[in-house]
């Protein structure tokens, strides 16, 4: 059951054919004690470009592209950016040219996500050095280029975040709010990595618009939460919006938005120990898979919360979103 969020219509262009999977993990909660009812999300297993969340974004970003008389995506990532191989598995789908600005320094041999990326037929362009400021001229030029040539390029921000991409989340927390209850499952809880926070974003909305008091928890992969916090809010109002929910009242409250830092370590890219244990222990007990940059993150949150009795009592629900490429990237 896969349901848009109400309020004015968004353009949209299928990507995804049938819900990812949900289904309980109770190996891997009686690793960490039976304290918590853990489930989890397998939006990995989309049916893209080996798969990941930003599919349900692209859906609606591909939509506005073409609504626009787009032909050619531009969008801007790093080297491993699970939201730019997608993007160009997407423009592949929708007859649509793709061009990708990612950050570098380039390796040699080519790391795997370029491989994947122009394997999917997108025109790579990547920065000498990882900086922003880099990229983002880059970026610059790449549209000027574009326009020069009589292209009509539409411009994607980092992570397909912003409204409209986060739409698309709004309706992946309706698919797994039915999907739970259709298991007999009351979900206490959602841990979720946020990286630019449309994921999560999206996610607060759909259970509001679904009367659910789920918390989203969102786990810090990227830049530090002072910064993340004020995005996320700004997504958050113009989705509830749309979707015809409150924000500040009981629907969607002022301290709805949930961020921990504390498993960034060294930062986004920079591998850590708990990510690494997390992994292993999810792969030794039900056979998961996660991506060390993004997913295995939040995982480790989960894994430390749930070993300090913190989740007691509680059905957790564990979004996996993709990026399990990831697993073979020369990391930072």
């Amino acid at each position: 059951m896969m349901t848009a969020p109400r309020g004015p219509a968004r353009p949209r262009f299928p990507l995804i054919d049938a819900p990812s999977p949900f289904a309980a993990l109770p190996r891997f909660a009686a690793a960490l004690g039976d304290g918590a009812r853990i489930w989890i999300k397998r939006e990995d297993l989309l049916p893209l470009g080996l798969g990941g969340n930003k599919l349900r974004n692209l859906e609606f970003l591909v939509g506005a592209a073409l609504h626009e008389g787009a032909d050619t995506l531009v969008t801007v990532g790093r080297r491993w950016s699970n939201h730019a191989r997608l993007t160009a598995a997407a423009g592949a789908r929708a007859g649509l040219d793709v061009h990708l600005v990612l950050s570098g320094p380039p390796t040699d041999p080519p790391n795997p996500g370029l491989l994947l990326d122009e394997l999917l037929g997108a025109v790579i362009h990547q920065a000498a050095t990882d900086q922003r400021d880099e990229r983002a001229g880059l970026l610059s030029r790449v549209v000027e280029d574009l326009r020069a040539a009589g292209r009509r390029p539409y411009v994607i921000e980092a992570g397909g975040s912003g409204a409209v991409g986060a739409a698309g989340q709004v309706g992946a927390a309706l698919e797994m709010l039915h999907q739970a209850r259709e298991a007999g499952v009351a979900v206490d809880r959602i841990v979720v990595p946020s990286a630019t926070g449309g994921t999560q974003a999206g996610l607060i909305v759909g259970c509001a618009v679904a009367g659910v008091s789920a918390r989203v928890q969102g786990v810090i992969v990227a830049r530090q939460a002072a910064e993340l916090r004020p995005h996320i809010d700004e997504m958050v109002r113009e989705l509830a919006a749309d979707a015809g929910v409150s924000v500040g009242g009981d629907a969607v409250r002022g301290d709805a938005i949930l961020l921990d830092d504390t498993l960034l370590g060294e930062g986004y890219g920079h591998p850590t120990f708990a990510a690494e244990e997390a992994t292993r222990l999810l792969a030794r007990t039900e056979g998961i898979l996660v991506d060390p940059i993004y997913t295995a993150k939040a995982l480790a949150w989960l894994v430390a919360a749930a070993r300090a009795g913190a989740l007691d009592g509680e059905a957790v629900v564990f979004w996996h979103a993709g990026g399990t490429p990831g697993l073979f990237e020369p990391l930072a």
